[in-house]
């Protein structure tokens, strides 16, 4: 089994939604889980309530998304990996600092425990600036995995990365092995 999880990049949501079925048409079998905002919030991008529904219906099962849901994941459910996409800048900083105060932190920690891979597909505008301590925090840190990035729109937009969300698949098999895939950081979106 592996942890599903998706943060409130809205933008980037069906590009996560896209991969996730194609995986699970592969026969994987994921465990799906929210951010507390992901799975409450109504934005231009869609609704909450059909993000929820998809995920289920891509996953079989209940999304998780309180903190108090997410804690057993590690102790209890023991996945063989994780995933958060879209991981947002915020979400990425508080694993970099062990903050864990949402489903996804949550589960993330829970899940770490067990020494199995985190892989983490990064949205965010701020990864070149702000962030980009907290990117080599994580990527120091053991049984944690980077999905490559691309600058989505680097003259518009100079501090912001994307995960290339067509690599998750190739990432996580190689994270399965222990091995970051690379180049980690590469071109742009033409």
């Amino acid at each position: 089994m592996i942890c599903y999880a998706m943060c409130g990049s809205f933008c980037t949501l069906m590009q996560s939604f896209e991969i996730l079925e194609k995986m699970s048409k592969s026969g994987l079998d994921f465990l799906p889980v929210m951010s507390e905002k992901t799975y409450s919030t109504d934005t231009r991008f869609g609704k909450a309530v059909e993000y929820v529904s998809k995920l289920e219906n891509i996953c079989g099962k209940t999304v998780i998304h309180t903190v108090q849901d997410a804690e057993p994941i590690g102790p209890k459910l023991h996945p063989d990996a994780m995933i958060i996409a879209p991981c947002t800048g915020n979400t990425l900083a508080k694993l970099a600092n062990g903050i864990t105060d949402s489903s996804v932190t949550m589960a993330a920690k829970a899940h770490l425990r067990n020494n199995n891979p985190l892989v983490i597909a990064l949205a965010t505008n701020d990864a070149l600036s702000a962030n980009f301590v907290n990117i080599g925090k994580l990527l120091a840190r053991k049984n944690i995995y980077f999905v490559p990035l691309i600058q989505d729109d680097p003259e518009n937009k100079p501090s912001s990365l994307i995960a290339n969300f067509s690599l998750i698949p190739q990432t996580l098999e190689m994270a399965m092995n222990g091995k970051q895939i690379t180049p980690l950081f590469y071109g742009n979106y033409t």
